[in-house]
């Protein structure tokens, strides 16, 4: 991606699908170009969260809400250390920001963090074009760029989605602490694979001290901590790609110890179990897609950033190497798996955040059930 950070509101900029369709605009942010999965995004609010999780590495997010920027940028809302989307795409930028925490506008952000987005195109045209023909590779360009012809060949030349090994990138390279907020009750050991910083922020509310650990750590790192439990996180990229969590969850089930998966840390758990891994046409990404949990029977208004999902039958109980494993939650809208459980041992999983940054609140018990099993297993 090559950026210069010159004025933005009157630059041209276009954005360029991979099967030729063209959307033109202004310049958003940085300008220059950049190249990335165009996906949608169907969030009202929390825009600075989305951009910050790691699990948007190299994509380019369309915000279906159609005015985005009102409540500027704040120095509290980060999930990560940075901005990890590849491009960002919005109809009708706010002019100035207006909300009490704000210290700048996104605008100024994103040129801050030399992200090139582009503004003033018609994104429920765009929304409707990646729902009927599925994500595709996308380029933004904005000041001088070449003819149509020559940005397409250039974005039909970048690697798709599919087969990306991305979780390292955005994980952690050094081990670090986030202690239990009051009595400490349990140590968890976390696998980041593109961890949301309100994650071990969850388990800490609840007295756990979480010890956060890089996507290579091995179970001889895991076990140096002696962990009540162990939990994989959210992370980008194509599941199929990711052998080694594989190989680690695949010894935390071995070892019996409590397990909890989130996101990429659900189809982690799915591979381990012996299922498979496919990519979504256009994935699930917001804060307001309903999912049922199957062992309550409530619905729940639940925050999602995926783009593949695992294949495990939603009719009947299966035989994996670790005993009984079903399907614990499902999607409304299309019926996708949205969780796994074991019967026989104390390892689940969603494929959804509950950690609510940003979201709804409806998915906070999982947190609660994962220290129902730290509980249970201690007992």
């Amino acid at each position: 991606m090559t950026t210069s950070t010159r004025g933005t509101s009157k630059v041209p900029a276009v954005l360029v699908l991979e099967d030729g369709r063209v959307f033109r605009g202004r310049a958003y942010g940085a300008v220059g170009e950049t190249f990335g999965e165009a996906v949608f995004s169907t969030g009202m609010t929390g825009y600075q969260e989305t951009l910050t999780d790691p699990s948007y590495d190299r994509q380019i997010v369309v915000a279906t809400a159609p005015q985005i920027g009102n409540t500027g940028w704040n120095d509290e809302d980060d999930e990560s250390s940075r901005i990890w989307v590849a491009g960002y795409v919005v109809r009708d930028p706010a002019r100035v920001p207006s909300n009490w925490r704000a210290k700048r506008s996104l605008d100024a952000e994103l040129v801050a963090q030399s992200v090139v987005g582009i503004s003033g195109i018609d994104t429920r045209a765009l929304t409707r074009h990646l729902r009927e023909r599925g994500s595709m590779r996308a380029g933004i360009f904005s000041g001088s760029f070449g003819s149509d012809a020559e940005l397409l060949a250039r974005v039909q030349a970048q690697p798709p989605m599919k087969g990306a090994s991305l979780y390292e990138e955005v994980a952690t390279k050094e081990a670090y602490v986030v202690p239990a907020i009051g009595e400490k009750r349990f140590t968890v050991a976390a696998i980041d694979l593109g961890i949301k910083g309100m994650t071990p922020h969850r388990m800490a509310e609840r007295g756990i001290e979480v010890h956060v650990l890089p996507a290579t750590a091995t179970a001889e790192d895991v076990y140096a901590l002696s962990p009540d439990g162990v939990f994989f996180s959210n992370g980008p990229g194509d599941p199929a790609t990711a052998e080694g969590p594989v190989a680690l969850m695949t010894e935390v089930l071995r070892r019996k110890t409590p397990l909890f998966g989130i996101c990429f840390g659900n189809q982690i758990l799915g591979r381990a179990l012996g299922f498979g891994t496919y990519k979504l046409k256009y994935g699930h990404r917001g804060i307001n897609q309903p999912v049922q949990d199957r062992t309550t029977g409530k619905v729940e208004i639940t925050a999602h950033n995926h783009g593949f999902a695992v294949d495990a039958p939603l009719d009947k109980v299966s035989d994996t190497p670790f005993g009984r494993a079903e399907v614990s939650h499902v999607c409304l809208n299309d019926d996708v798996v949205e969780g796994l459980r074991l019967l026989d041992q104390p390892a689940f999983s969603v494929q959804y955040h509950p950690e609510a940054a940003a979201g709804p609140h409806d998915a906070a018990y999982l947190f609660d059930r994962f220290v129902s099993l730290l509980e249970g297993q201690r007992a």
